[in-house]
């Protein structure tokens, strides 16, 4: 069998390397990244080793009037930006910024990891499993546990079984094979966030580094994250398996299963994924992103479509997609949950706010607009 993942927003699944702005420079609207092998050999055969290293060890990034001929003919790949306005802002922008994740590749390409789909499956799994009971348990076991990172573990292993027995390991997919390096753009992200006026009306903001917002009619002066993401319309194919002897019926009487069913697992990823987009448009809608709110109705289409497919569904994955699409209960006015959030350290500012939760996204622009929520894909199996 095989699996076909259609990129429909754009979508980043990384191996968790970034670019630093010395290994690439910005050219033609283009990052090119520096083959420093072939200049090192090259530098080797003359006196400019020794200039170009000092560069490297405390330059920000490299000198363009120095250096820049290895741009055009020393450069290992291009990768086009998504518009040519970013070159503006990657020149305003601080050097911190400059670090641009980039998409997993191998000795063959760059390729989509098999542990992003099986991941977001798993988690549209507990999506159907877990509820309000659920986080009782869980917020009781927040008082006592010592270590906080563990407080789900009982949850999750109560829904899907532990490792031995686990309702995912009748599914397995490999690796895809790998796509054309012209697949990729880097993209601008900004992140957006809520905040409050007189009478508590809602407005949007923009987050600037390291600290504060901007007001939302001026993006441009917030903190811009680049990235090398999967254009929509990129197309990742591969194996995929199940397990048959996992899904006889006196297999599944042993380990306490229901029947194992793909069917039933893409079900609860669209119903996950519907929730996932009713949460974002309500955001988009309360801040007046109408770009976001026109790509969110177009993937609501785009699902109620794919629902009359028992072969496919659709799933956030990779980078950027936020709490959103890595938590698998969503109802985050539940105060058992937001007691959870509270005692973790990284949510706790946000959670005492009392505004809506998450009150940030990350939205990529498309045009120099704000338009997409990055990892949208859609999953077919035959």
């Amino acid at each position: 069998m095989k699996y076909r993942v259609t990129c429909l927003t754009p979508t980043l699944v990384g191996d968790g390397q970034k670019l630093s702005p010395i290994d690439y420079m910005v050219w033609k609207d283009h990052v090119n990244v520096l083959d420093q092998r072939r200049i090192f050999k090259l530098l080797a055969k003359g006196p400019r080793l020794d200039s170009y290293l000092n560069q490297l060890k405390k330059s920000d990034r490299l000198d363009f009037a120095s250096w820049g001929g290895f741009a055009q003919n020393f450069a290992g790949r291009r990768i086009p930006f998504e518009d040519p306005s970013l070159s503006t802002y990657w020149q305003r922008a601080q050097t911190d910024d400059l670090f641009i994740p980039t998409f997993a590749s191998g000795p063959r390409g760059p390729y989509l990891a098999a542990s992003a789909i099986k991941g977001a499956l798993r988690t549209s799994a507990l999506f159907k499993r877990w509820d309000h009971e659920t986080m009782e348990q869980a917020s009781q076991r927040a008082v006592t546990e010592r270590v906080m990172r563990r407080v789900s573990n009982a949850a999750e292993n109560e829904a899907l079984g532990a490792s031995g027995s686990d309702r995912m390991k009748f599914l397995a997919a490999a690796d895809s094979d790998p796509v054309p390096v012209s697949s990729f753009q880097v993209y601008l992200l900004r992140v957006s966030t809520m905040q409050t006026r007189g009478g508590g009306k809602l407005e949007l903001g923009w987050k600037q580094s390291p600290r504060g917002t901007v007001d939302g009619r001026r993006p441009e002066d917030s903190t811009p994250v680049f990235a090398e993401m999967a254009i929509p319309g990129t197309v990742f194919e591969g194996d995929w398996q199940e397990n048959e002897f996992l899904k006889r019926p006196e297999i599944s009487r042993a380990l306490h299963w229901k029947q194992p069913d793909r069917a039933h697992v893409l079900a609860a990823a669209n119903d996950y994924a519907a929730a996932q987009i009713e949460l974002h448009r309500k955001y988009a809608d309360a801040l007046g992103l109408s770009g976001l709110t026109e790509t969110l109705s177009e993937l609501q289409d785009r699902l109620n479509l794919v629902r009359a497919n028992r072969d496919a569904c659709l799933l956030s994955i990779g980078w950027g997609g936020g709490f959103l699409s890595k938590a698998p209960y969503l109802d985050t006015g539940d105060e058992a949950y937001r007691q959870i959030l509270r005692a973790l350290p990284f949510y706790s500012r946000a959670i005492q706010t009392g505004l809506p939760f998450p009150k940030t996204r990350r939205v990529v622009f498309v045009g120099n607009r704000p338009r997409a929520l990055a990892g949208w894909v859609q999953l077919e199996v035959s």
